[in-house]
C-alpha cells in the first residue's frame, strides 16, 4: 500500500463572518503538485437577510479553480460572459488561463432566506504551456455529475473529472486531473489503484476514515508518498471525502495574490495586464 507521509490539520482562517479552514497551503505544506490551495468554508447557517459570500470581483491568471457546493449556493459572474447560480451538490470549474475577473457571491434568494452553507474551493495549477489559454467556465448542478455506487450502496463516487470505477467524469480538463467527491456510509470500503507516480489529494470533509491503515478525520489533508499504487479506504463513520490525483508538473510555482505563474517576470506582467484592462471590463 502507498504509505502516508503526513496528516495536515486545516487551519482556521475566517473571512469576515464566513467560517473558513485553510487546508492548503499551511505552515507544514505549501502545495501538492499540481494541487495548490484548498479553502473549506463552513459548515455554518446564515440568518435571513444576510450579506452572503464576500468574494466580489477579483482577477485570476495561470491556474484553475474547482468549487464544490455542499450546501447553499454560489452565483458566478466573470468577464468572459459566464453567469450561473449553482446549488447543493454542484460544482464550478473555471480555467483562468490568460486572465479574467470574476465574482463568487450568494444568490439573492440565499441572501433573503439564509440557510446552511458549506463550500470547498480548490486551486489546481496549469502547466506552463497552458497558462495563457483562453479562459473558460463550466457550472454543473448535482444531477449533471455522473455517479457510481459501490460496496453494496455504502460508497457513492461523484465523478467530477477523470474516470472512476469505469465512469467518466463530467469535466474534461486541460491536464489529466482526476477529481471526485465520495460519500461513505459507516463500514463502506473503497479500494483504488492510483499509479505510484501520481500525486494523491485526499481531504476529509466530514466523518472519520481509515486509509492505508491510518485513521484520519474531518478537516485533515493526508499527504502520501510515491511508493505504491494501492489506496484502501474504510469509513469508520458516515463520511465525505474529496479525492484527486494527477501527475506532478514538476515546474517552478510562483504564486502572488491571485496569480500563479512560473517566473517573477510573468507575475509582473500579470499585474500590468490586469491594470491595463486586459482581463476584461467588469459590469455589474
Amino acid at each position: 500500500m502507498r504509505t502516508i507521509k503526513a496528516q495536515h490539520r486545516a487551519q482556521s482562517a475566517p473571512i469576515a463572518d464566513l467560517v473558513t479552514y485553510r487546508a492548503l497551503p499551511t505552515n507544514a505544506v505549501q502545495h501538492l503538485d499540481p494541487f495548490l490551495f484548498l479553502n473549506h468554508h463552513g459548515p455554518q447557517v446564515y440568518r435571513p437577510h444576510n450579506r452572503g459570500l464576500p468574494f466580489g470581483p477579483h482577477p485570476h491568471r495561470g491556474f484553475e479553480t474547482v468549487t464544490f457546493i455542499l450546501a447553499g449556493d454560489i452565483m458566478h459572474q466573470d468577464t468572459g460572459g459566464h453567469q450561473s447560480i449553482i446549488g447543493p451538490g454542484g460544482i464550478q470549474w473555471m480555467t483562468a488561463g490568460r486572465g479574467l475577473i470574476h465574482a463568487e457571491v450568494s444568490s439573492p434568494e440565499f441572501k433573503r432566506t439564509g440557510g446552511p452553507l458549506e463550500i470547498l474551493q480548490l486551486w489546481v495549477n496549469l502547466p506552463a504551456k497552458d497558462k495563457m489559454v483562453e479562459p473558460r467556465y463550466i457550472g454543473l448542478q448535482e444531477p449533471e455529475i455522473p455517479h457510481v455506487t459501490l460496496d453494496e450502496g455504502r460508497v457513492t463516487v461523484h465523478a467530477v473529472s477523470g474516470e472512476w470505477a469505469g465512469t467518466a467524469g463530467a469535466v474534461t480538463p486541460l491536464a489529466d486531473i482526476q477529481l471526485a467527491t465520495i460519500d461513505f456510509r459507516q463500514g463502506g470500503h473503497l479500494n483504488l489503484p492510483i499509479p505510484a507516480e501520481r500525486t494523491v489529494f485526499f481531504y476529509v470533509i466530514r466523518g472519520r476514515l481509515r486509509v492505508n491503515g491510518q485513521e484520519t478525520e474531518a478537516r485533515r489533508l493526508v499527504e502520501f508518498n510515491y511508493d505504491s499504487d494501492e489506496l484502501q479506504v474504510e469509513a469508520l463513520d458516515d463520511a465525505v471525502l474529496l479525492l484527486g490525483h494527477a501527475l506532478p508538473f514538476q515546474e517552478p510555482i510562483l504564486a502572488h495574490g491571485p496569480f500563479v505563474m512560473n517566473t517573477e517576470q510573468e507575475i509582473r506582467e500579470a499585474y500590468q495586464d490586469y491594470q491595463a484592462g486586459k482581463f476584461g471590463t467588469w459590469e455589474e
